[in-house]
């Protein structure tokens, strides 16, 4: 098998860990090939001529080569201005990071993704409407990557969800019809046009992609979003 060769792939870094005495292994989101894993070697020379690219939410373009799970990265350079996240932003950054190291496989491309996160980033850097971004995010992700729930129907009893009912979540089945459901048809048609102006409907979207999420981490935790949670507790 011959070495692939790519040139100046949009991408972002999403993890990186030391390797050696000098280099990195990057596991970056790419545009066109989805989520991949790079050696950078001799990253963390001080005379590196990539020190400081590469770092998490800044947009960069990346040159590699290889042709095994591992490439090497040859270039970097940095696209534009870095975003720049702080205080809580920063915390759900990271967080939305772990959601794509979680569910992405490697070497599996979803551009839709790659611009869900562009745009993601963009509104934590305005820091006006973060909850709304993060929920966006998470719901156009699990659609993506096949985990989506149908917010329109319920299948079990096969009946368009209603305004006036309620409704609980299952793994399986998806949204089923419950007198005592955490979650009312009004708020889940809402979810489903991306409505996020009642701050009602923005904590139950909160509640239903947290189970979700959690239903198909199957057991694993999200370091990012303990580290968030003790740092909400102290504020």
């Amino acid at each position: 098998m011959s070495e692939t060769v790519v040139y100046f792939q949009p991408a972002y870094i999403l993890h990186q860990q030391h390797y050696g005495e000098t280099s990195l292994i990057i596991d970056a989101l790419t545009r066109d090939f989805g989520r991949i894993s790079l050696i950078a070697k001799g990253i963390r020379k001080t005379k590196s001529k990539f020190v400081g690219i590469l770092r998490p939410f800044v947009a960069v373009s990346l040159s590699f080569v290889g042709k095994t799970d591992l490439r090497t990265l040859t270039n970097a350079e940095m696209i534009g201005l870095s975003n720049e996240l702080t205080g809580l932003t920063l915390y759900c950054g990271f967080y939305v990071n772990e959601l794509l190291c979680s569910f992405l496989h490697k070497d599996d491309p979803h551009p839709e993704v790659f611009e869900d996160y562009q745009e993601c980033l963009s509104q934590l850097v305005q820091g006006t409407h973060v909850e709304s971004a993060l929920r966006v995010f998470e719901l156009n992700l699990m659609g993506n990557i096949g985990y989506g729930v149908n917010l329109n129907y319920d299948l079990r009893h096969e009946k368009i969800i209603a305004s006036n009912k309620k409704y609980v979540f299952n793994k399986d089945d998806g949204l089923i019809e419950d007198a005592n459901g955490q979650f009312s048809g009004s708020v889940l048609q809402a979810i489903e046009q991306r409505q996020f102006d009642d701050s009602h409907v923005l904590s139950e979207a909160k509640m239903l992609m947290r189970i979700v999420i959690d239903s198909h981490l199957q057991g694993r935790q999200l370091k990012s979003r303990s580290v968030f949670n003790n740092i909400v507790k102290r504020l």
